[in-house]
């Protein structure tokens, strides 16, 4: 039997409840000469019999079960099972649009020097209703200018070639849940890297997505994904290659302070209180907003602080909660002055 061009993979424990339109949008690719191997990793709910009637009525799914474990090693189970030339992401929760295949395996046979493609990615809530558009810098140049900053891709909108994710040495399971990012950045030191204009795949904002519930796990593992990053382009012996865990410690010995750590986990937890709001789950939001003006807020930054106390102020506008909205917001004022100077309206919006 002949070796399909692309492998698409896929890991699931427990997400039933957007598998089957995931799964679907990949065997409904223009794109025919795929194989789609599916690995489960533990489900107890009925994700693998989503998985099995699927692949009792299609030959291209191949489904793999193997014990529960990390999100990292269940990744490097399915890709080192691949057989494509290359290997597609796929998020059982997102979804693919038609194309996606067809344009980035055609990209990739176009541009040899290319050994990561993403693409731009239109945001959806949980009932899929569209939020917005996010494109992605395109050329390997600007990718690299910022992968010391933040990751520049959407991992559920990835073709990989598989020789380059296998002379990387696949994922690291020490930096789950931002095992992605790290990946990336090992490649991208041996290959370019790239992103489609196209919109190639809706990716689902919803409050269960694991990247969500860790999150301040997350923020820490890709502060110390940047630090490895770092110590490899000095010419230096990557001192977090045999590490099993990522700990505000470990940081602190490579030189990632306790403000650093700590501006980092408030960042990226405003910007999940961000998306939870886009996706319209304003009382997940404002818990975690909550939480975190509750919190010791000595190394937050005083535009973080003021944007939070805003945006909480808004929150709690649209609960009819309008004492404790104009409370917060007054609040958020003096933290910062300048937010005077933005209408009234952001305040406001909310009521209607």
């Amino acid at each position: 039997m002949n070796q399909p061009s692309v492998s698409v993979v896929m890991v699931v424990c427990n997400v039933e409840r957007f598998l089957a339109e995931s799964i679907e949008s990949i065997l409904g690719q223009t794109f025919p000469d795929f194989e789609f191997i599916i690995v489960d990793y533990g489900s107890t709910d009925n994700s693998k019999s989503i998985v099995s009637r699927y692949a009792a009525k299609d030959g291209r799914i191949k489904l793999r079960e193997i014990p529960h474990c990390g999100l990292a090693e269940a990744r490097n189970a399915v890709s080192f099972l691949a057989q494509g030339r290359y290997i597609a992401v796929m998020d059982a929760d997102d979804v693919s649009m038609p194309d996606r295949l067809q344009w980035e395996s055609e990209f990739m046979e176009g541009h040899q020097e290319i050994g990561i493609v993403g693409g731009a990615i239109q945001w959806i809530d949980g009932t899929g209703k569209a939020l917005r558009v996010d494109s992605r810098p395109t050329h390997d140049e600007e990718i690299q200018e910022v992968l010391l900053d933040h990751y520049p891709f959407c991992h559920s909108s990835l073709l990989m070639r598989r020789d380059a994710f296998v002379r990387a040495g696949g994922y690291r399971s020490a930096f789950a849940p931002a095992e992605d990012y790290d990946l990336a950045l090992r490649m991208s030191e041996h290959c370019k890297c790239a992103n489609l204009e196209q919109v190639v795949l809706r990716y689902r904002i919803h409050a269960t997505q694991l990247s969500l519930q860790k999150g301040k796990l997350q923020s820490l593992c890709k502060l110390a994904a940047r630090a490895s990053a770092v110590s490899r382009r000095n010419g230096q012996a990557d001192p977090l290659n045999s590490v099993r865990e990522i700990t505000p410690t470990l940081l602190a010995g490579l030189g990632v302070t306790e403000e650093r750590q700590q501006r980092a986990i408030a960042l990226d937890r405003y910007l999940w209180i961000r998306d939870m709001c886009m996706a319209d789950e304003s009382s997940l939001a404002l818990d975690a907003a909550e939480e975190m003006l509750q919190s010791d807020l000595k190394y937050m930054e005083r535009w973080l602080a003021a944007d939070l106390r805003l945006r909480a102020a808004q929150l709690y506008w649209k609960q009819r909660r309008f004492g404790r909205s104009l409370l917060t917001g007054a609040h958020a004022f003096t933290t910062r002055p300048a937010l005077l100077g933005r209408p009234l309206k952001r305040l406001l919006q909310q009521h209607s």
